[in-house]
């Protein structure tokens, strides 16, 4: 069982590596019209992972409260909002293609800077990865163990474009093809860690676990609206975005539901 979990885990970790090790394999950037499909289809997958594997399961874990089984749901999604804003406030990062940088102002190098930048994308997916095999470990939150895996397999999925992201435009500006990989690689490293402090904390608080679900299904929908869809969005190529968001939102439905 455990190790099962831990393989589970890992697994959009996995997709985030081998993302990353297209940079040896591809000598130009990826064109807008491919970046916008990327983070069209990201987009599609976080929105329906926060309804199908965080909302919903925080909700039917809170049947007992009745016609207020929303409440853990709404205060945890809240919190997840401003833990988000309060990250993306305080933490100096960069975004792929912007010149201005975001956060506290800071003397780190750029590299570093858009590292970070996605790492605080990853966080919130993280989480809710770790909170669903928390909910599966605790048996109490109606999760199985196809659908927690559902969960990580669709994140790893839309984490495969976002190691390209990173490495590529990294090794266009002039590091080697070897650190431009480890950047992206290191990117997503943030992901397994915190879903193993998440698992860690709903195990002591186990009532907890609705707001958990919720906060994370926040986490990642702060990153969706201030992020994923303004750039899907913006300039040339909208369409392409969108309906990669709806092909993203989809496969992740019919990923949970099919395995869940």
């Amino acid at each position: 069982m455990i190790g099962i979990v831990a393989e589970g885990l890992l697994i959009p970790f996995l997709g985030t590596t081998l993302g990353a090790v297209c940079v040896f394999f591809m000598k130009n950037d990826l064109s807008d019209w491919v970046k916008k499909l990327l983070t069209g289809f990201a987009a599609g997958v976080m929105v329906a992972a926060s309804i199908w594997s965080l909302i919903i399961p925080a909700m039917e874990q809170a049947a007992d409260m009745g016609k207020l089984s929303f409440i853990p749901a709404l205060i945890g999604f809240w919190i997840g909002i401003g833990f988000l804003l309060a990250i993306d406030s305080f933490t100096p990062h960069l975004h792929v293609g912007s010149e201005e940088a975001e956060g506290v102002k800071t003397k780190l190098n750029k590299t570093t800077m858009m590292v970070l930048a996605v790492a605080i994308h990853n966080i919130p997916e993280g989480m809710a990865v770790g909170v669903v095999f928390a909910g599966f470990l605790a048996g109490k939150a109606n999760i199985t163990m196809m659908g927690a895996l559902a969960l990580s397999i669709g994140i790893a999925i839309q984490n495969f474009p976002e190691g390209a992201i990173v490495s590529m435009p990294l090794a266009l500006e002039g590091h080697g093809k070897g650190k431009s990989f480890v950047y992206g690689v290191l990117s997503g490293a943030v992901e397994p860690l915190a879903a193993v402090i998440t698992i860690m904390l709903s195990s002591i608080i186990i009532p907890a676990l609705p707001y958990l679900l919720a906060f994370a299904a926040g986490a990642m929908m702060y990153v969706v609206v201030e992020e994923l869809i303004p750039e899907m969005a913006e300039g040339e190529h909208s369409n392409a975005g969108t309906i990669a968001f709806a092909v993203g939102f989809t496969l992740m439905m019919v990923l949970d539901v099919a395995l869940g």
